[in-house]
């Protein structure tokens, strides 16, 4: 079933609003980087010699190898992501006067910035079960308002452009936001190390200088993100740019319909591992840094910027790329690249060359799959959601960006859930297995994302969207 009214042509996003979105994705990625990669490092620090910066807050290990920190992030995203699906379903069905997304955006993006710094602020002085309480409180109300954010916010990436290749530019400048936000939220250990003489000029106790440095920061770091991902919500008028298809299917409907969709299933499978990968990587950086290479904690900041700055080498590469031999085949490449990475830094600490240069070895393969995975994924789900919505004339892309997030979130949260005990095995320079067995899992993971994102048809999809438009077009010329 293919719909083609010949309604007058929306607008489209000036450079400017476009930057304004896209500073959204700044702001939402500067608040979630403490409570995705820094949970592990506060409440489990690495220890170099027996000794840990940090105080302990939680009890570490539970039962059967399972700790705190791993069942209530594990707990806070499945329920996340079940949250997912009713936000986007109630966004989809939402009509008013500011449009379909922008309320719910208004509201989430203050209590998200919050939330994101009270996670690092347990009450107690010293293990206490009422720590764990307000860590799993914490943690579940920040992701409760990053979802109010997120879902909308990505649903506007599909309804705010018109064709492929609009997505696709508007999805790169997003990505460089993005990164620019992750970058960001890793100059915690540098900007920690600077704050350390200033927090010690009130009277702090020398051996709490740098948790309350790390705090600080974070602070600083959540009252910038509330600011920018509010750039969206004050200077687009949603109305103005996004075609008003209200839906009318409730939840369970409309997830039953998304995943009715093969190549979203597949794709969402293929992201589902990436995430576990990834996720394994991102918080266990610090691990491989100071465990492995023996180099100094405040190396992975610089580390991480150096492999920013190259992907922001691969950003238009990438776009061109996309454009030219379609999304699946570069997200193919990436795969197979970022899998390599994975298994090199397996063996750090064990190559006949310096620390440092195996450091940024690894830094330049996994510049071109950071700049793919950060640019192509959403502007694919976009594609997949805007061909289904032609077909089935039923436009729910909410719903496909919260199902394709759930997948996101399952992937965060199984590896955050069994991050913890692989740590355990080893995480000292005496015994780095567990850190080691990191990278192997990680390795597998991006490994089965290749097989799955192999099935995804992208050329019919495509095809699709480009023969509505140009209907619409001509129906629109002689109307």
């Amino acid at each position: 079933m293919t719909l083609v009214s010949a309604q007058s042509q929306l607008n489209s996003l000036s450079v400017w609003k476009k930057f304004m979105y896209a500073l959204g994705q700044l702001g939402w990625s500067l608040a979630v980087y403490g409570v995705s990669n820094l949970i592990n490092y506060f409440y489990l620090p690495p220890e170099t010699h027996g000794q840990s910066e940090f105080p302990g807050f939680i009890t570490t290990q539970l039962f059967f190898g399972a700790t705190v920190i791993g069942l209530v992030v594990f707990a806070s995203r499945f329920g996340d992501a079940i949250i997912d699906p009713i936000v986007a379903a109630w966004s989809d069905r939402t009509s008013t006067r500011f449009g379909r997304r922008m309320p719910f955006m208004t509201v989430g993006a203050a209590l998200c910035a919050l939330f994101s710094v009270l996670v690092f602020f347990p009450p107690v002085a010293g293990q206490s079960p009422w720590n764990s309480v307000w860590l799993a409180v914490t943690v579940g109300g920040f992701y409760f308002f990053f979802t109010m954010y997120t879902m909308p916010y990505f649903a506007l990436l599909s309804e705010l452009t018109h064709t492929p290749e609009e997505r696709l530019n508007l999805s790169t400048l997003t990505s460089i936001t993005w990164a620019l936000g992750f970058a960001l939220g890793n100059m915690i250990f540098l900007l920690k190390v600077k704050l350390g003489s200033w927090i010690a000029s009130f009277g702090v106790a020398p051996e709490l200088v740098g948790m309350r440095s790390f705090q600080f920061a974070l602070a600083v770091f959540a009252a910038i993100s509330a600011l920018l991902m509010y750039m969206p919500v004050l200077f687009i008028r949603e109305r103005d740019y996004c075609e008003q298809h209200p839906a009318t299917e409730n939840t369970w409907q409309a997830v039953k319909a998304t995943l009715s969709n093969r190549n979203f299933r597949f794709f969402a499978m293929s992201d589902f591992t990436y995430w576990v990968a990834m996720t394994i990587i991102q918080s266990t950086i610090a691990y491989y840094i100071m465990v492995l290479l023996g180099l100094e904690e405040k190396f992975t900041s610089t580390l991480l910027l150096v492999l920013f700055a190259g992907s922001f080498l691969f950003y238009a590469p990438v776009n061109i790329a996309a454009k030219r031999f379609g999304k699946k085949a570069v997200l193919i490449s990436a795969f197979v690249v970022f899998s390599l990475a994975f298994a090199f830094i397996g063996f750090w600490g064990k190559l006949p060359f310096p620390p440092l240069v195996q450091a940024y070895i690894a830094a330049v393969l996994a510049a071109f799959p950071m700049a793919t995975f950060g640019i192509l994924p959403g502007a694919m789900v976009a594609d997949i959601a805007d061909a289904d919505g032609i077909e089935t004339g039923h436009f729910r892309a909410g719903m496909f960006f919260a199902t394709r997030t759930f997948a996101m979130k399952l992937g965060t949260s199984v590896a955050t859930l069994f991050l913890p005990t692989i740590l355990l095995m080893g995480k000292s320079t005496d015994n780095d297995l567990g850190v080691r067995l990191s990278t192997v899992l990680a390795f597998v993971f991006c490994a089965a994302g290749l097989f799955f994102v192999l099935q995804v048809k992208e050329k019919t999809m495509i095809e699709r969207i480009r023969k509505y438009h140009a209907e619409k077009k001509f129906l629109t010329a002689n109307s």
